[in-house]
């Protein structure tokens, strides 16, 4: 999709905007530019990006926050052609060239001296550990977005000292921010005991995420020659990765020639371990566990449509996108019982305990059958099912902003 076609597709889906200036902050599109394939977040960033420069009645800046530069502007043109760039390298799942960087870097500039105050709008966690009233312009109202407390209430999670600089995010998005918006009624539940002690009540309104058209089709994919289940993100502990890895040994040693194949999409990430020494020193997983490392979001599409399910075993998630992609594209999904995922799936996944190796196991071998009756039962549940819209989701965030 070309920059002009895309923002005219944006312009289609999303409330015109009147009123007082929304500032974006793009720090992030501009320090993922040089990468490969992106993450729930940075879809995010870009698809607001993306409509905010599709709108036509309001006054939209675009600013980042860079270290010894501090905040500067970014020009409309420049960020154009970074979001055409981002897509077509996100889709292809290129690495980002100079080309691609020079692009993101070309659009910096000095802020004017007295630039209106309106809303400054910032959607991804980048800098909130570092914010305060002194990086807000005089009269500058400010929402965040804020994607999950995960790291904060989970700190075993999280990578050394990760705890403690997302509790400072939190409390500062609690202090400092006019409106916070967050992706589901469990992110809201745990972003309010930070409210409480915040001092004062910035708004707070759940705007779930939308699910790309493309990533939809209205169809049930036809069976794969060698059935394969997906399991997608960042390998890291709270993503139970180990969970799959057990069961995947167990089916193996115990029937190697019917062992579907499990594809793990998603970069390795960190306290890993007993996962990484499976993935490569495990003789029983070799030829049935494939890392296809992060993938372009066309093969991403290809690999959900053709599984037999996507896996989705976590013990924490702020929304459960793989869910929501899935399901669009009319894919089955195992998941974990847990409450955020249960949001964003409603009644249609097959549900278990993230500790329930049993219950995954019996669940895993049904849906690898081409007459499964749980798999047969879950595509009769999906017709029922709604992927949520970026359009509505706009909808709900431009109304907070025009009452700010």
């Amino acid at each position: 999709m070309n920059a002009r076609v895309a923002l005219d597709h944006a312009a289609s889906d999303c409330t015109a905007l009147a009123g007082r200036s929304v500032t974006l902050d793009i720090t992030r599109l501009l320090i993922r530019a040089r990468h490969a394939a992106p993450t729930g977040i940075d879809r995010v960033e870009l698809a607001y990006a993306r409509a905010l420069l599709a709108s036509r009645d309001r006054v939209v800046r675009f600013e980042a926050w860079l270290p010894r530069l501090g905040r500067v502007g970014f020009s409309r043109a420049a960020l154009i052609r970074l979001v055409a760039a981002l897509e077509q390298r996100w889709e292809l799942g290129e690495g980002a060239g100079i080309g691609a960087i020079a692009t993101a870097w070309s659009g910096v500039r000095p802020l004017p001296r007295a630039a209106a105050a309106g809303v400054r709008l910032i959607v991804s966690h980048q800098h909130l550990d570092r914010l305060d009233r002194r990086n807000l312009r005089d009269g500058e109202r400010l929402c965040v977005y804020l994607h999950d407390a995960i790291p904060a209430d989970f700190p075993e999670y999280a990578r050394p000292g990760g705890a403690e600089r997302h509790r400072r995010r939190l409390r500062n998005a609690a202090r400092f921010a006019d409106a916070i918006l967050v992706n589901s009624h469990a992110t809201a539940r745990a972003v309010e005991p930070y409210l409480a002690d915040a001092g004062h009540r910035p708004a707070l309104m759940v705007a779930p995420l939308g699910i790309e058209p493309r990533f939809a089709h209205d169809r049930v994919p036809a069976d794969s020659a060698q059935p394969y289940f997906l399991c997608l993100g960042t390998i890291e502990p709270r993503k139970n990765h180990l969970l799959l890895l057990q069961i995947w040994r167990a089916m193996a040693e115990r029937s190697p020639g019917d062992t579907p194949k499990l594809i793990l999409a998603g970069r390795r990430g960190w306290e890993n371990e007993n996962v990484v020494d499976l993935l490569d020193r495990c003789p029983a997983l070799h030829g049935h566990v494939v890392e296809a490392g992060a993938v372009g979001d066309r093969a991403l599409r290809e690999l959900i449509a053709g599984a037999r399910a996507v896996l989705m075993p976590s013990f924490a998630e702020g929304f459960g996108l793989p869910v929501a992609e899935a399901l669009a594209a009319g894919v089955p999904v195992i998941a974990s019982d847990i409450a955020v995922l249960r949001e964003t799936g409603g009644d249609v996944p097959d549900y278990f305990d993230p500790l329930d190796g049993p219950g995954w196991t019996r669940a895993i071998q049904d849906h690898a059958r081409t007459d499964s009756p749980m798999r047969a039962a879950q595509l009769a549940r999906m017709r029922g099912w709604t992927a949520p819209r970026w359009d509505a989701h706009f909808a709900q965030v431009f109304a907070v902003l025009d009452a700010l």
